[in-house]
């Protein structure tokens, strides 16, 4: 049976990548150059153990005198960690030039991702500094991260919440420090009691008479009665949606599933009802669809409603919400057969003659009497890819992988576009990584998906680990590491 391939990528794009970059200062300057980003990177020398940074065009901007460790922190700021010298074991931030922006000392750092903030300590005390040496929060008993733009800051043995420019928010003291997701956390104070409260210390719900143990549906809330180990649901303002009886509880986007005897029911926090359900489990598709669980007794998965109404029965393989040009699509495959439903439930292919291959964000790629063509749902627009025989199956690379009538092999982007010229006697790809191995004459090489030649073709063999590629000829080693697949899943 053939496996339909889904690509969990945005189509491929165009522009040097950072790890092209890096192989060529790295060249340049005759240093292993590694973390390229915004315009420098950063170096070790192996024989001496000294680092450095080095700009776009290849220019030494840093050269530490010592043995060293530098890393990047943010933009152009640095953290240079000494390893000898006077300053052996000491750390500062730096800026592209070297120049200490937080001078060096005997400090360790905690930082937010994309915040140009950092929690410094020193000698068991805390402050806040941004990556220009700006003190933002003054020396304190204790300073930690609340969320992306909250600190709790302890004195005197209160904490209180300041904002990211250092900013007190509320006079209001707590015992603990907290965190907020989307803006809220709970406040436990006692048995069954408690306090909803967002991230300007203000009390949104009060709680008498339940254990909270998840907010994250606010305003409806996940209760627990700790002693039976079951389940309920309350509103923010108590009231029982859901008695405790229930076995688990999940928050999802749009609806809370509680389980109980091999059964699932949703709530609906739109509509702030309950629906219990004659199924084991079931995950949401769009538009109040539902697909069933599949286990071993039973493989096949039915699509249905919220009121338990049967969209489509219990008989099919695979079900698959999917999200193509923006708009909801459902695919079904039962045994050979496969659909591909639009919000109305009707099927956009024009002919049951037309297999579907693969699977992009903005396209199919479809099959019909051994041709191939791009269909675009938006348009309904069907384009035959010529000179195109044959797709590889069990492919997950976010790019179409194939061969010509000459029997080489070269890569397409979601619209047809060749990506990578159609030259090579076969193409190795990873999963989750952006490189693969070509293979011409019977040496290897190695590229990525703009085409970059991170290496020569000539390796006469390669290995691969969870890090990266390494090709061998002869004595000769080449390792490049792997860099990560990013963008969104488009199956719901």
């Amino acid at each position: 049976m053939k496996n339909l391939i889904f690509v969990l990528l945005s189509s491929v794009c165009l522009g040097q990548t950072d790890q092209y970059k890096q192989i060529l200062l790295t060249k340049k300057i005759g240093k292993e150059v590694r973390s390229y980003s915004k315009g420098y990177g950063t170096f070790t020398d192996a024989r001496t153990g000294k680092s450095g940074i080095v700009d776009s065009l290849g220019n030494i901007t840093f050269d530490y005198a010592f043995k060293s460790e530098i890393s990047p922190l943010w933009k152009d700021r640095f953290v240079l960690k000494a390893k000898a010298g006077k300053a052996n074991g000491k750390t500062a931030v730096i800026d592209a030039k070297g120049k200490e922006v937080i001078p060096m000392d005997l400090f360790k750092f905690r930082t937010w991702e994309n915040k140009d903030r950092l929690i410094y300590t020193n000698r068991g005390k805390d402050c806040v500094y941004d990556f220009n040496g700006n003190l933002i929060i003054p020396v304190s008993e204790r300073i930690v991260f609340g969320s992306e733009n909250r600190f709790f800051v302890k004195n005197d043995g209160i904490w209180m919440i300041y904002d990211f420019n250092g900013k007190k928010i509320s006079d209001r003291e707590f015992a603990e420090d907290l965190r907020f997701y989307k803006g809220r956390t709970y406040l436990m104070k006692g048995e069954k009691s408690g306090e909803v409260i967002d991230n300007n210390g203000t009390t949104l719900s009060t709680i008498s008479s339940h254990n909270v143990d998840n907010i994250n549906a606010y305003p409806y809330l996940i209760t627990l009665d700790s002693a039976k180990e079951r389940y309920g649901i309350i509103d923010e303002k108590e009231n029982i949606i859901a008695d405790e009886m229930y076995e688990q509880a999940f928050v999802g986007r749009e609806y809370i599933y509680l389980t109980k005897d091999d059964k699932v029911s949703i709530f609906s926090k739109k509509e702030g009802k309950l629906y219990d359900l004659d199924y084991h489990y079931v995950n949401p598709l769009f538009n109040g669809l539902f697909k069933t669980s599949q286990d071993q007794k039973n493989p096949k998965a039915a699509v249905v409603r919220l009121n338990g109404e049967v969209v489509f029965p219990k008989e099919y393989d695979r079900v698959e919400g999917l999200t193509i040009s923006g708009d909801k699509y459902l695919y079904l495959r039962k045994d050979d057969e496969e659909e591909i439903l639009n919000k109305d439930l009707k099927n956009i292919l024009n002919s049951d003659e037309y297999g579907i291959e693969k699977i992009f964000p903005n396209t199919l790629i479809l099959n019909r009497s051994d041709n191939y063509y791009i269909f675009t749902p938006k348009t309904g627009i069907y384009k035959e890819l010529k000179g195109l025989k044959e797709i590889r199956e069990s492919e997950l690379y976010p790019a179409l992988v194939g061969k010509n009538a000459l029997n080489l092999y070269g890569m397409m982007d979601e619209n047809g576009n060749e990506i990578i010229p159609f030259i090579y006697d076969d193409i190795t790809t990873f999963l989750g990584s952006n490189e693969f191995i070509v293979k011409k004459d019977n040496k290897f090489g190695l590229t990525n998906h703009k085409n970059e030649p991170l290496t020569e073709v000539k390796y006469d063999k390669f290995t691969n680990d969870k890090k990266g590629i390494r090709l061998t000829k002869g004595k000769e080693t080449e390792f490049i590491y792997f860099t990560e697949q990013k963008d969104g899943n488009f199956i719901d």
